[in-house]
């Protein structure tokens, strides 16, 4: 039987089951989920332990946008790995430059979900002081500074 690939009949919605219930959620409700949302803590420490391993000199780290972010558009990938070496403000050009933003773009970076890093500091030392639980360490871009 050949199927016809191109026809959007034959696209189905992939999902997965929400652990509340025996409901699913849909692709576009999944992307919506936070990293740690989407993928059990001892997934996220495997995945961690064999990137440390087979990349020890680079920092895993995990980019989302704030939730009620509304000007800036949503990265394309989340997941980074990252030269220890490198500064905060280097890695801030890095996620500019993925989002593709103008120089008159506002764009503040936290760590953890509530900590401006200091700019130069090397991306090596905000890991040792925010790393998460499963090893990652989690940064959310936000338009606006985010507190409280």
């Amino acid at each position: 039987m050949d199927l016809d690939l191109a026809s959007p009949a034959h696209f189905i919605m992939p999902t997965i089951p929400d652990n509340n219930d025996n409901t699913t959620i849909s692709a576009k409700q999944q992307h919506n989920l936070s990293f740690k949302q989407r993928k059990p803590l001892a997934i996220r420490k495997e995945e961690v332990a064999a990137i440390r391993v087979k990349f020890p000199a680079k920092v895993p780290v995990i980019v989302e946008r704030y939730h009620k972010e509304t000007q800036l558009p949503s990265l394309d990938k989340t997941k980074f790995l990252v030269p220890e070496e490198i500064t905060m403000s280097q890695f801030i050009t890095i996620v500019r430059n993925r989002l593709q933003l103008n120089s008159q773009q506002a764009l503040y970076l936290l760590v953890s979900n509530k900590n401006l890093a200091s700019l130069s500091r090397p991306l090596s030392q905000i890991y040792r002081d925010y790393r998460d639980d499963d090893g990652f360490l989690y940064v959310t871009y936000a338009s606006q500074e985010v507190f409280g």
